[in-house]
């Protein structure tokens, strides 16, 4: 038994020291230019001189991130394809899709979980309620005739907006758009009343009155927007808004292999410039958890992610 372990210890050690052995590729599951997608470019930069070799960014979005977890799903398990993502692929989708072409536990094995962000309920100016407690009256008085935008069925919004109905007694009319670059603009031209928005994407139209903020998800308040209250201050805890990035490699990669991903991914998180500049003031919430800790993360995550998606009624489009 010694001896076996003596061995597995050894080939680990290997494998750290050996990979990477050529270019890393870290595919991310969405379209070029949006913040997954910068996030994953700065990252790879920093990532390429510690690791002694290039990390190319490749781009493959579509199917609501299927696409991109299939492939390196069926990449070989050498640590040399990694999966960027959000919580859509692990938490959302396997309550939304009857199949899928992998299994979202038993095909993959996190690395670590890069930031969290917490999405914004924000409102056209000319909507008479400042608060929510002002929005749920107002809804109340006028059931479903306050509409609010989502990027799709299942998406963070919807499901947000559909738990809000939930635990708020409220009807709230759902509009889906085709993409999350409409959701904002929609609201900004008063061709919907709402939408859930994350921090970077709000900042600006905040700032110029062209929205305003009704409440923000999480535990605590955004140091960006200190007088914003949270969904959980305001009663209702439930209403989760979250979404995060991570890292994920193929199983059967080498757990030296996945540890040195996160030890460094996670020294990268935390130098100061990259840490204050990239992140926290375009409102993300730096993480570096662990390979164990994001997966028991996750767990939990797609539990209450479950209850959201039954709740609102959610189906694959």
């Amino acid at each position: 038994m010694r001896l076996l372990l003596s061995a597995a210890l050894c080939f680990s050690c290997f494998a750290a020291q050996a990979w990477p052995e050529k270019p890393v590729r870290i595919v991310v599951a969405y379209p070029p230019g949006g913040g997954i997608d910068v996030m994953a470019r700065q990252i790879a930069g920093k990532l390429a001189p510690q690791w002694g070799q290039t990390v190319l960014v490749e781009n493959r979005p579509g199917a609501n991130t299927i696409i991109a977890a299939d492939a390196v799903a069926k990449a070989p398990a050498d640590g040399h394809t990694v999966l960027m993502t959000s919580d859509a692929t692990f938490s959302i989708n396997p309550h939304l899709y009857a199949k899928l072409p992998y299994d979202a536990e038993r095909d993959f094995v996190p690395a670590t979980m890069l930031v969290l962000l917490q999405q914004l309920l924000v409102a056209h100016p000319s909507l008479p309620a400042d608060n929510l407690a002002d929005l749920i009256r107002l809804a109340k008085a006028k059931p479903g005739a306050i509409r609010y935008a989502s990027y799709g069925s299942g998406s963070q919004p919807h499901l947000s907006g559909e738990m809000l109905k939930y635990k708020a007694g409220i009807d709230l009319l759902h509009v889906p758009y085709k993409g999350i670059s409409l959701a904002v603009p929609a609201v900004i031209a008063g061709e919907v009343e709402l939408t859930f928005s994350g921090i970077a994407s709000s900042m600006g139209p905040l700032k110029g009155g062209r929205l305003k903020p009704i409440a923000i998800g999480g535990a605590q308040r955004s140091p960006l927007l200190p007088n914003v209250p949270t969904f959980a201050e305001l009663g209702f805890p439930e209403v989760e808004t979250h979404a995060w990035f991570g890292l994920f490699l193929a199983a059967g990669s080498a757990r030296a292999v996945i540890e040195k991903i996160y030890v460094d991914a996670k020294r990268v998180l935390e130098e100061p410039d990259f840490r204050q500049k990239q992140l926290v003031d375009k409102g993300y919430e730096p993480v570096g958890s662990s390979p164990g800790e994001f997966a028991s993360y996750i767990r939990k995550d797609r539990e209450n992610r479950g209850r959201a998606v039954k709740i609102s009624g959610a189906k694959a489009e």
